[in-house]
């Protein structure tokens, strides 16, 4: 079995992470018809690298880099018990790893970082849609929470 170390990102990392980035967006396209066509930039990297108030892991095996996720430290809504929570994103497993629980080490390792800021939740944003996705979150103790839902008026049109 493969040993797969998780470690803190690196800015000597941000050539393969940025490949993760885009991979992601295009994974994601198939659930989400309002991304704009062509390369995104939903987070900035370097900037998350050297956040304090943030911590991007890479998961790697033999070396190479197979996975990723960040916390964030944000400020929760001002009628919720906590003030702050760690939102996660940039979950990203490369394909021939994932159900190895890559996943898992990703999320422990930053829900442990969260814990060490004093941070008492955590949340995230999946498609309602992506099955797969849905199920990887459960299994590491996330539950259904609250769904956004949207009305494009301009799908309307016909």
């Amino acid at each position: 079995m493969e040993q797969i170390n998780i470690r803190k990102a690196e800015i000597k990392d941000l050539d393969v992470l940025f490949e993760f980035k885009q991979a992601l967006v295009e994974s994601e396209r198939p659930f989400d018809r309002t991304l704009k066509p062509g390369p995104l930039y939903y987070y900035n990297i370097p900037e998350l690298i050297e956040a304090t108030d943030a911590r991007i892991v890479v998961a790697e095996v033999d070396s190479k880099l197979i996975g990723c996720g960040y916390a964030r430290i944000v400020d929760s809504k001002p009628y919720l018990k906590h003030q702050q929570h760690a939102h996660l994103g940039f979950m990203y497993v490369l394909p021939d790893h994932r159900g190895k629980g890559v996943n898992k080490l990703i999320i422990n390792a930053l829900k442990q970082w969260a814990q060490q800021q004093g941070i008492t939740e955590i949340r995230l944003e999946v498609y309602a849609v992506n099955i797969a996705a849905l199920k990887a979150y459960e299994k590491v103790g996330f539950a259904a929470h609250m769904l956004t839902m949207r009305l494009g008026l301009e799908d309307e049109k016909g």
